[in-house]
């Protein structure tokens, strides 16, 4: 019986020949990232361990290792300036030259630094302590989000336990229309599977629909993944994403392929000329509607960022739809990344956005998480390219968040209503 493409990174990096759904093993971690928010707690972790007696002087690897500043950044409060303190001094004591500073140069959303910067590549197995570290399993590695206690044990040994979750694979046939996103398909999977439907599961995508998709498409698929429960997603790799990987810098690595007989618990296949724009409504990513179902939905704000929704190819949708066009509600975009930024700036997109009306601010995952940086009010509506909608995600308990792809986000924005982009006059 043969082996699907997170059995065989798993087996590989445990030493194994086979696994099998179930197996308990422990695997050899390749890469690890902890963030301002995450990272402050693993450091909370090694001050405990040092209390009870351990002795830590040093990582099993610190080129390993990498920080991003991101949920934080700029300093919403006193704590977060002080988290930023506790992460330098944390890089520096251990030797992580990995840091992507805020205000130095390079530095976005943790999710987003993995594959604008190549830090993690294909057959790897890579943790964060991020719950959307799920991600990064767009460049064919297995990649899964842990907490603060699994993080530190990871930092000190280089491996960590896993169950091998069971994969369910999401084929998807065809090309998307114009008019349709990555964002629609998985909102439409997480409608029809529940956000508990992958639990420690891993949620693989293919078929041609997904090899017609550009990298940074692929990459919306496995980040909501975690928003059906899944322990990670997974795509295999292929002829694209070397090419996007040798782009920046990238070229040795071992690839990992499923083999011709792997085994699936299930599999749902999908028409892509079937789909068609969809949001989510409050207050779950999977209480989906098409966007043309909801077009009396007053908006107060539409929100373009984070790891999900901020990518340059996200940018460029967003631009086609305002140029020429002004926005009727609130808008803000904030590029994923400062490499994205200024690729954003030279393309002439950020122009755009600004002629239209569009507030434009620096990568952060500020709004998203409902911390600062626009969060919303009591009653307010937002539509927005995040990944969350629950109660009080993205401010007050009592605001509502739709979620929705760039192109439906773009379009609600100028007409001040849910918009689906065909529909634009």
């Amino acid at each position: 019986m043969g082996m699907n493409i997170t059995e065989k990174i798993l087996a590989r990096a445990s030493g194994k020949t086979s696994l099998t759904t179930d197996d308990v093993v422990f695997v050899n971690v390749d890469k690890v990232m902890i963030h301002d928010v995450s990272g402050p707690g693993v450091i909370a972790v090694f001050e405990k361990l040092k209390k009870q007696g351990m002795k830590i002087d040093k990582l099993w690897d610190p080129s390993k290792v990498w920080v991003a500043e991101d949920h934080f950044v700029p300093s919403a409060d006193k704590i977060s300036a002080q988290n930023i303190v506790l992460l330098t001094n944390f890089t520096k004591e251990f030797g992580i030259s990995k840091h992507f500073k805020y205000g130095m140069g390079q530095y976005g959303i943790c999710h987003t630094l993995s594959h604008e910067e190549a830090m993690v590549l294909p057959g790897e197995v890579y943790v964060g302590g991020d719950s959307h570290t799920n991600t990064t399993g767009a460049l064919g590695a297995f990649a899964a989000g842990l907490g603060h206690t699994d993080v530190a044990y990871v930092l000190l040994n280089g491996k960590i336990w896993f169950k091998i979750p069971p994969t369910i694979y999401f084929k998807l046939n065809g090309k998307l229309p114009n008019h349709v996103m990555a964002k629609d398909f998985i909102l439409k999977i997480i409608g029809d599977i529940g956000n508990d439907g992958a639990a420690y599961k891993t949620m693989q995508f293919g078929g041609s629909g997904v090899s017609e998709m550009s990298i940074e498409e692929r990459l919306t698929l496995t980040n909501m993944t975690t928003e059906a429960g899944a322990k990670s997603g997974i795509i295999e790799p292929d002829q694209k994403l070397r090419d996007y990987l040798s782009a920046r810098g990238a070229t040795k690595y071992n690839e990992v392929h499923g083999d011709q007989d792997a085994q699936y618990e299930k599999l749902y296949e999908y028409e892509a000329s079937e789909l068609e724009p969809t949001v989510a409504k409050p207050f779950s990513p999977e209480n989906i509607s098409v966007a043309r179902d909801l077009s009396s939905i007053e908006l107060d704000k539409a929100y373009i960022g984070s790891c999900t929704g901020a990518k340059l190819e996200d940018l460029r949708a967003v631009a086609k739809i305002l140029k020429g066009r002004h926005v009727k509600i609130r808008t803000e975009i904030l590029p994923a990344a400062i490499s994205i930024f200024k690729k954003a700036m030279d393309e002439g997109l950020l122009k755009i956005f600004m002629d239209a009306g569009v507030m434009v601010g620096p990568p952060t995952c500020g709004a998203c998480c409902g911390a600062h940086m626009g969060v919303l009010a009591k009653d307010e509506v937002c539509i927005s390219t995040t990944n969350r909608n629950f109660p009080g995600r993205m401010g007050h308990l009592e605001s509502k968040t739709y979620l929705a792809s760039p192109l439906v986000a773009a379009a609600s924005a100028v007409t001040g209503k849910i918009t689906d982009p065909r529909d634009l006059k």
